[in-house]
């Protein structure tokens, strides 16, 4: 996947909306490369939208932890992250987003882009 395919930068925060079919590991993959894209482009706020993707059954508990992990690392503090995923990719006990915050990771994940907006524009003081 060419992550400058689908990635842009809006007035005020970065987007990146890949769509088509893909594993999970090529999925986040794809969302580590464009959080790097970001910090290197120097946007403090991306919107990342995964609804798009298919081709993989909701991450594991182990899945999310490690791969939140690998995204705070490449964040380095510096890019705050939206996800939005379709509603049965979102784990209702959010453990991934307790995940972020313990490794510095401010992020959010919504079901609608214009939550994941909301969010990023009121400053993001508490992860969804």
């Amino acid at each position: 996947m060419n992550i400058e395919d689908y990635f842009g930068i809006l007035e005020d925060y970065a987007i990146f909306r890949p769509v088509g079919s893909c594993s999970l590991n090529e999925a986040v993959r794809a969302v580590a490369d464009a959080i790097a894209l970001g910090r290197e482009r120097q946007q403090r706020k991306l919107l990342v939208d995964v609804s798009g993707l298919s081709g993989f059954d909701p991450p594991s508990i182990p899945d999310r932890y490690w791969f939140i992990r690998d995204w705070a690392e490449v964040s380095g503090g510096k890019v705050q992250v939206a996800i939005v995923a379709r509603p049965e990719m979102i784990d209702p006990q959010k453990f991934g987003m307790n995940v972020a915050a313990n490794a510095g990771l401010l992020s959010g994940v919504f079901p609608t882009e214009a939550e994941a907006v909301a969010w990023l524009r009121g400053g993001a003081r508490k992860a969804g």
